[in-house]
């Protein structure tokens, strides 16, 4: 297997595990189902440009905010919350599992994952 299919691989093991903690948060499924396409929303960055752009995208799709409000959450006893950043980083994993990487601001289409589409 290459890298790329390691790396999706990974992301479909992340979703299983931000799916397995929602359970367990005691949070309704719909509001899974409503909030899962959220972080996309970082697409209207593109609005302003492919820099903008991919700076809105990849802030909405790193861990590296989306975990750390989880923990927070769950050390606050904050039970919406940890759902929030829970149901986030499920999204997180899809991408990758799918594909869906990080962008370039050279393009939409360019991440860390290869070239959508190619």
């Amino acid at each position: 297997m290459n890298p790329i299919g390691w790396l999706r691989l990974e992301g479909a093991a992340e979703l299983a595990v931000a799916c397995w903690f929602y359970s367990h948060t005691a949070s309704p499924w719909y509001l899974f189902a409503i909030l899962f396409l959220a972080p996309d929303l970082g697409m209207l960055g593109y609005l302003a440009g492919p820099r903008a752009g991919a700076w809105c995208y990849n802030f909405l799709h790193t861990y590296a905010i989306a975990a750390p409000i989880a923990a927070i959450a769950f050390a606050l006893g904050r039970p919406v919350l940890l759902a929030i950043a829970l149901i986030w980083c499920a999204h997180i994993a899809f991408d990758r599992m799918v594909g869906y990487g990080l962008k370039s601001p050279a393009s939409f289409k360019t991440t860390h994952l290869g070239t959508l589409g190619g």
